[in-house]
Protein backbone atom coordinates (compact mmCIF):
# COMPACT_ATOMS: atom_id res chain seq x y z
CA UNK A 1 0.00 0.00 0.00
CA UNK A 2 0.84 3.70 -0.45
CA UNK A 3 2.09 6.05 2.21
CA UNK A 4 -0.39 8.53 0.33
CA UNK A 5 -3.52 5.88 1.27
CA UNK A 6 -1.86 5.35 4.34
CA UNK A 7 -2.07 9.43 5.00
CA UNK A 8 -5.36 9.81 3.69
CA UNK A 9 -6.74 7.22 5.69
CA UNK A 10 -5.23 8.37 8.69
CA UNK A 11 -6.98 12.35 8.44
CA UNK A 12 -10.22 10.72 8.02
CA UNK A 13 -9.85 8.37 11.01
CA UNK A 14 -8.63 10.78 12.94
CA UNK A 15 -11.19 13.79 12.75
CA UNK A 16 -13.69 10.74 14.41
CA UNK A 17 -11.40 9.69 16.92
CA UNK A 18 -10.92 13.60 18.33
CA UNK A 19 -14.69 13.83 18.69
CA UNK A 20 -15.67 13.36 22.24
CA UNK A 21 -18.26 10.49 22.45
CA UNK A 22 -18.66 7.16 24.69
CA UNK A 23 -15.04 6.06 24.74
CA UNK A 24 -13.96 9.95 25.63
CA UNK A 25 -16.17 10.24 29.18
CA UNK A 26 -14.95 6.52 29.65
CA UNK A 27 -10.95 7.47 29.41
CA UNK A 28 -11.98 10.95 31.35
CA UNK A 29 -13.73 8.46 34.11
CA UNK A 30 -10.65 6.26 34.53
CA UNK A 31 -8.42 8.98 35.03
CA UNK A 32 -9.94 10.29 37.71
CA UNK A 33 -9.76 6.93 39.42
CA UNK A 34 -6.02 6.83 39.55
CA UNK A 35 -3.73 4.59 37.56
CA UNK A 36 -6.33 2.77 35.74
CA UNK A 37 -5.72 4.59 32.68
CA UNK A 38 -3.89 2.06 30.81
CA UNK A 39 -6.25 -1.02 31.28
CA UNK A 40 -9.16 1.42 30.40
CA UNK A 41 -7.81 2.21 27.10
CA UNK A 42 -6.24 -1.49 26.42
CA UNK A 43 -9.82 -2.04 26.94
CA UNK A 44 -10.97 0.45 24.34
CA UNK A 45 -8.34 -0.19 21.80
CA UNK A 46 -9.13 -4.29 22.19
CA UNK A 47 -12.77 -3.40 21.20
CA UNK A 48 -11.81 -1.42 17.96
CA UNK A 49 -9.37 -4.21 17.00
CA UNK A 50 -12.14 -6.69 17.08
CA UNK A 51 -13.87 -4.48 14.71
CA UNK A 52 -11.07 -4.24 12.54
CA UNK A 53 -10.81 -8.01 12.38
CA UNK A 54 -14.59 -8.93 11.89
CA UNK A 55 -14.69 -6.55 9.01
CA UNK A 56 -11.49 -7.92 7.64
CA UNK A 57 -12.63 -11.33 7.81
CA UNK A 58 -15.63 -10.38 5.90
CA UNK A 59 -17.69 -10.96 8.83
CA UNK A 60 -19.05 -6.97 8.43
CA UNK A 61 -20.61 -7.48 5.89
CA UNK A 62 -22.59 -10.72 6.62
CA UNK A 63 -23.30 -8.80 9.59
CA UNK A 64 -24.18 -5.30 7.80
CA UNK A 65 -26.76 -7.28 5.67
CA UNK A 66 -28.40 -9.55 8.72
CA UNK A 67 -30.88 -6.65 10.33
CA UNK A 68 -31.80 -8.84 13.28
CA UNK A 69 -28.16 -9.01 14.35
CA UNK A 70 -27.01 -5.71 13.50
CA UNK A 71 -30.28 -4.45 15.71
CA UNK A 72 -29.25 -6.85 18.65
CA UNK A 73 -25.48 -5.62 18.44
CA UNK A 74 -27.32 -1.92 19.02
CA UNK A 75 -29.68 -2.72 21.71
CA UNK A 76 -26.93 -4.52 23.70
CA UNK A 77 -24.25 -1.36 23.07
CA UNK A 78 -27.12 0.87 23.84
CA UNK A 79 -28.14 -0.49 26.85
CA UNK A 80 -24.54 -0.92 28.43
CA UNK A 81 -23.88 2.85 27.69
CA UNK A 82 -27.24 3.71 29.33
CA UNK A 83 -26.37 1.36 32.40
CA UNK A 84 -22.78 2.85 32.58
CA UNK A 85 -23.85 6.56 32.08
CA UNK A 86 -26.70 6.23 34.98
CA UNK A 87 -24.44 4.48 37.47
CA UNK A 88 -21.62 7.37 36.99
CA UNK A 89 -24.75 10.23 37.26
CA UNK A 90 -25.47 8.01 40.81
CA UNK A 91 -21.97 7.48 41.98
CA UNK A 92 -19.45 10.29 40.31
CA UNK A 93 -15.77 9.13 40.36
CA UNK A 94 -14.29 11.04 42.70
CA UNK A 95 -10.28 11.18 42.08
CA UNK A 96 -8.29 8.91 44.34
CA UNK A 97 -4.42 8.05 44.46
CA UNK A 98 -3.33 5.48 42.23
CA UNK A 99 -2.36 3.28 45.23
CA UNK A 100 -6.27 3.05 46.59
CA UNK A 101 -6.60 0.50 42.89
CA UNK A 102 -6.21 -2.99 43.60
CA UNK A 103 -4.49 -5.33 40.79
CA UNK A 104 -7.87 -6.88 40.11
CA UNK A 105 -9.80 -3.57 39.21
CA UNK A 106 -7.55 -3.72 36.14
CA UNK A 107 -9.26 -6.25 34.56
CA UNK A 108 -12.75 -4.90 35.15
CA UNK A 109 -11.72 -2.05 33.57
CA UNK A 110 -10.19 -3.21 30.30
CA UNK A 111 -13.27 -5.36 30.02
CA UNK A 112 -15.21 -2.60 30.68
CA UNK A 113 -13.91 -0.06 27.75
CA UNK A 114 -13.82 -3.30 25.43
CA UNK A 115 -17.66 -3.23 25.85
CA UNK A 116 -17.80 0.31 25.24
CA UNK A 117 -15.98 0.14 21.81
CA UNK A 118 -16.78 -3.72 21.00
CA UNK A 119 -20.21 -3.13 21.43
CA UNK A 120 -20.53 0.23 20.03
CA UNK A 121 -22.45 -0.23 16.60
CA UNK A 122 -21.02 2.95 14.87
CA UNK A 123 -17.87 1.66 15.54
CA UNK A 124 -18.47 -1.28 13.90
CA UNK A 125 -20.01 0.48 11.00
CA UNK A 126 -17.22 3.16 10.75
CA UNK A 127 -15.16 0.60 10.10
CA UNK A 128 -17.04 -1.19 7.24
CA UNK A 129 -17.77 2.10 5.82
CA UNK A 130 -14.23 3.44 5.62
CA UNK A 131 -11.85 0.48 5.49
CA UNK A 132 -12.63 -0.85 1.97
CA UNK A 133 -12.75 2.64 0.89
CA UNK A 134 -8.91 3.08 1.48
CA UNK A 135 -7.70 -0.57 -0.06
CA UNK A 136 -6.15 -0.94 -3.00
CA UNK A 137 -7.00 -3.77 -5.28
CA UNK A 138 -3.80 -3.66 -7.34
CA UNK A 139 -1.79 -3.76 -3.86
CA UNK A 140 0.69 -6.64 -3.16
CA UNK A 141 -1.06 -6.85 -0.25
CA UNK A 142 -4.17 -8.75 -0.17
CA UNK A 143 -7.44 -6.84 0.71
CA UNK A 144 -7.66 -8.09 4.25
CA UNK A 145 -4.49 -7.21 5.07
CA UNK A 146 -4.58 -4.25 4.02
CA UNK A 147 -7.77 -3.45 5.95
CA UNK A 148 -5.99 -4.78 9.04
CA UNK A 149 -3.41 -2.22 8.45
CA UNK A 150 -5.94 0.38 7.92
CA UNK A 151 -7.40 -0.75 11.32
CA UNK A 152 -3.92 -0.50 13.23
CA UNK A 153 -3.18 3.00 11.82
CA UNK A 154 -6.93 4.46 13.32
CA UNK A 155 -6.17 2.22 16.66
CA UNK A 156 -3.52 3.95 17.45
CA UNK A 157 -4.14 7.32 16.82
CA UNK A 158 -7.30 6.22 19.49
CA UNK A 159 -4.48 5.23 21.92
CA UNK A 160 -2.75 8.29 21.10
CA UNK A 161 -5.56 10.63 22.22
CA UNK A 162 -7.42 8.83 25.11
CA UNK A 163 -4.14 8.35 26.73
CA UNK A 164 -3.64 12.00 26.55
CA UNK A 165 -7.45 12.53 27.61
CA UNK A 166 -7.33 10.12 30.47
CA UNK A 167 -4.16 11.75 32.19
CA UNK A 168 -4.88 15.17 31.42
CA UNK A 169 -8.21 14.29 33.61
CA UNK A 170 -6.06 12.51 36.32
CA UNK A 171 -3.67 15.77 36.42
CA UNK A 172 -5.92 18.34 36.09
CA UNK A 173 -9.34 17.11 37.44
CA UNK A 174 -7.21 15.97 40.99
CA UNK A 175 -6.98 19.22 41.47
CA UNK A 176 -10.52 20.51 41.38
CA UNK A 177 -12.59 17.69 43.24
CA UNK A 178 -15.82 20.32 42.49
CA UNK A 179 -14.81 20.41 38.45
CA UNK A 180 -13.93 16.87 38.69
CA UNK A 181 -17.70 15.73 39.79
CA UNK A 182 -19.11 18.35 36.72
CA UNK A 183 -16.65 16.54 34.29
CA UNK A 184 -17.75 12.83 35.54
CA UNK A 185 -21.23 14.02 35.37
CA UNK A 186 -20.67 14.59 32.17
CA UNK A 187 -19.10 12.02 30.73
CA UNK A 188 -22.16 9.95 32.26
CA UNK A 189 -24.64 11.53 30.56
CA UNK A 190 -22.65 11.85 27.57
CA UNK A 191 -22.73 7.88 27.96
CA UNK A 192 -26.78 7.86 27.96
CA UNK A 193 -26.89 10.61 25.23
CA UNK A 194 -25.12 7.91 22.94
CA UNK A 195 -27.06 4.99 23.95
CA UNK A 196 -30.42 6.97 24.22
CA UNK A 197 -29.46 7.91 20.73
CA UNK A 198 -28.68 4.48 19.25
CA UNK A 199 -31.85 3.57 20.32
CA UNK A 200 -33.64 6.18 18.63
CA UNK A 201 -32.50 5.59 15.72
CA UNK A 202 -33.11 1.41 16.08
CA UNK A 203 -37.09 2.51 16.88
CA UNK A 204 -37.62 5.80 14.46
CA UNK A 205 -35.49 4.53 11.53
Amino acid sequence: MSVSTFAAFWAVSFLFVITPGADWAYAITAGMRGRVVLPAVAGLLGGHLLATLFVAAGVGALVARSPRVLTAMTVVGAGYLIWLGFNLLRRPAQPQAGDAEHSDSWLRWAAKGACISGLNPKVFLLFLALLPQFTEPASDWPIPAQMLALGLVHTTSCGVVYLLVGYSAESVLKASPRAARWVNQCSGAAMMVVGLILLAEQMFG
